[in-house]
């Protein structure tokens, strides 16, 4: 299977490469465009900020590419984030548009931010990504921003509010949490990502 981890130049580009060659998998970091077009599956990783990483794709010209995809994407933490309308990081970033909703900070309340640690998820829908993972299990978060409920949603998570932990849009899956820093848990879920 050829498996393409798009390179947004961010840090955790070879912690997910290394998580995936755990399940038995060889994934390649690229950002040539037809490594990306010919994957079989496509992870999309982001972390730091919104503008940032959406220079980045406008400077190696793979905005539309990862808008016109239809292979299964997996956006990770802010890569999930960037599937969004606009981000209210960096005064209204334009993001993807791959699914309407905007990308907003974490309404805390008592808690800290950014959120950090363990937190329980909870998948809404059954879906293929959640096979063989309790409803309620702990994954890794690292995040100040976050998508809020919406019809995309698939799972949930409360740090003071409740937020999308899990997206879906027809091939465009998208988690908030780091399921290569989540140990047996999170190499499940890429493990269900991989055999779609």
């Amino acid at each position: 299977m050829s498996i393409v981890i798009v390179n947004t130049s961010c840090a955790n580009l070879f912690s997910l490469q290394v998580a995936i060659k755990r399940l038995g998998y060889n994934a390649l970091i690229s950002d040539h465009i037809q490594d990306i077009v010919n994957a079989e599956k496509v992870f999309f990783p982001g972390v730091g900020s919104a503008k940032s990483v959406m220079r980045v794709l406008k400077n190696k010209n793979l905005i539309n590419i990862i808008r016109k995809l239809t292979q299964p994407v997996l956006g990770i933490c802010l890569g999930m984030q960037l599937f969004s309308r606009t981000s209210a990081e960096s005064n209204h970033c334009k993001m993807l548009k791959i699914i309407p909703d905007i990308t907003i900070k974490l309404n805390s309340k008592e808690y800290s931010l950014p959120h950090i640690g363990w937190n329980q998820v909870y998948y809404t829908k059954n879906n293929i990504l959640f096979k063989k993972i309790n409803p309620g299990t702990r994954f890794y978060f690292l995040h100040s921003y976050c998508i809020y409920i919406s019809q995309y949603t698939i799972a949930f998570t409360e740090h003071g509010s409740c937020f999308s932990s899990a997206i879906q849009k027809n091939n465009f899956f998208g988690v908030q949490f780091h399921p290569e820093k989540s140990g047996t848990n999170g190499l499940q879920l890429l493990k269900n990502f991989l055999e779609i």
